[in-house]
C-alpha cells in the first residue's frame, strides 16, 4: 500500500453526484469513515477497563454511535474549513469539497447537525460528562486545531492530537458517569502516539503540504529533525503504555503486548533515520500499535475477570 487518504473514494471523483445514492456517499466521505475508526478503537477498551469487564453491550454500541456522530461532526466542518486547500494535495484532492460535489454551506451544516446530534444522544443515552466531553473534543478539533494551528504553527498536530485521545475520557466516562487516573493515562498512550502517527505521513506528503501553504513539521525543519521528533515521542509513548500497566492494576497479557509494541515501534523509527523510504511503513505499524495496545488492555481484563 503505497498511498494513503483519510477519506473513501465512493463516486467517481469527476463525476457530480448524479442521484440520492451518489448524494449521500459523498456526505458519508465528509466524515472520514477511516479517521472515525481509529478513535472508535481506543473508545470500548476504557470502557472495559472502566467495567473490569464487558460492560452493557447496548452501552458500547449507544457510545460508538454517539461518538461517531460528533467525530463525523468534526470531520465534515474540518472539510468545509479546508475546501481551499484540499484540491491541491494528493491525499486529499478528491473529498466532496474539493470536486464541488456538495454545497459548502450544506456540508457545514451537515457537520454542525451531526455535532449537535452526538451531544444530545450521548446525554440522553448515557450522561451529560461524556456527551460534554465529546463536544469539547469537536470544538476542540474545529477551533484549536483546525482554524487556530494547523496553518499557523509546524506543531498543529501536537496539540491537535488531544481531540483524537478524547474518545478514551468519553468512554470510560460513558461507564463510570466520571473520570479517574487511568483514562488520563489511557488519554496520553493516544495524545503521544499522535505526533509520530502523523508525522510519518507529512514525510511522505510534504511536497503536499508546503503547496498547500500548511506548516507541518517535515515542511518548516525538514525530515530529519522530524524523525528525531518521532523518535522521542515514540519513546515517550512506550513509557507511557508501561506506566497503565501497574496504575490500572493490569495483568500480564498487558505487560507483554505493551512491552513489544512499543520496542517494535520505537525500534522502527529509529530505524527510519538512515531509510526514509520507510515512513509509510511506520505510519501503518502505528496504527498496528494502536490496535494492539486497545485489544490488549480488552483481553487483559477479561481474562482477569473471567
Amino acid at each position: 500500500m503505497d498511498d494513503v487518504r483519510d477519506d473513501l473514494v465512493i463516486i467517481d471523483p469527476d463525476a457530480t453526484p448524479s442521484g440520492w445514492g451518489d448524494t449521500a456517499r459523498a456526505y458519508l466521505a465528509l466524515t472520514k469513515p477511516r479517521i472515525i475508526e481509529l478513535l472508535l478503537i481506543t473508545t470500548v477498551p476504557a470502557m472495559v477497563l472502566a467495567e473490569g469487564g464487558w460492560p452493557n453491550t447496548w452501552l458500547v454500541l449507544t457510545t460508538l454511535f454517539g461518538g461517531t456522530l460528533s467525530a463525523g461532526g468534526a470531520n465534515a466542518i474540518n472539510n468545509y474549513y479546508d475546501r481551499d486547500i484540499d484540491p491541491k494535495m494528493r491525499r486529499t484532492d478528491r473529498r466532496p469539497l474539493a470536486r464541488a460535489h456538495i454545497d459548502p454551506d450544506r456540508a457545514l451544516n451537515f457537520g454542525i447537525g451531526l455535532g449537535v446530534a452526538g451531544f444530545l444522544w450521548l446525554w440522553w443515552q448515557t450522561n451529560l460528562l461524556a456527551a460534554s466531553l465529546s463536544t469539547t473534543a469537536l470544538l476542540f478539533y474545529v477551533f484549536i486545531y483546525t482554524i487556530g494551528m494547523k496553518r499557523h504553527t509546524p506543531q498543529n498536530i501536537v496539540i491537535g492530537g488531544a481531540a483524537g485521545a478524547a474518545p478514551v475520557l468519553v468512554g470510560w466516562a460513558a461507564v463510570t458517569g466520571s473520570l479517574a487516573l487511568e483514562p488520563w493515562i489511557m488519554f496520553a498512550v493516544v495524545f503521544f502516539w499522535t505526533p509520530p502517527h502523523f508525522w510519518a505521513l507529512a514525510i511522505k506528503y510534504k511536497d503536499d503540504y508546503a503547496a498547500a501553504g500548511v506548516p507541518m513539521l517535515p515542511v518548516v525543519k525538514g525530515e530529519a529533525l522530524t524523525v528525531r521528533s518521532m523518535i522521542r515521542y515514540a519513546g515517550v509513548l512506550w513509557g507511557v503504555t508501561l506506566l497503565l500497566g501497574p496504575a490500572a492494576g493490569m495483568g500480564w497479557v498487558y505487560l507483554i503486548a505493551s512491552t513489544v509494541i512499543g520496542a517494535w515501534f520505537f525500534a522502527e523509527t529509529v530505524m527510519l533515520l538512515r531509510d526514509r523510504s520507510r515512513e509509510m511503513r511506520v505510519f501503518h505499524i502505528s496504527t498496528y500499535h494502536l490496535a494492539i495496545w486497545s485489544a490488549a488492555i480488552i483481553v487483559d481484563v477479561l481474562v482477569r475477570s473471567a
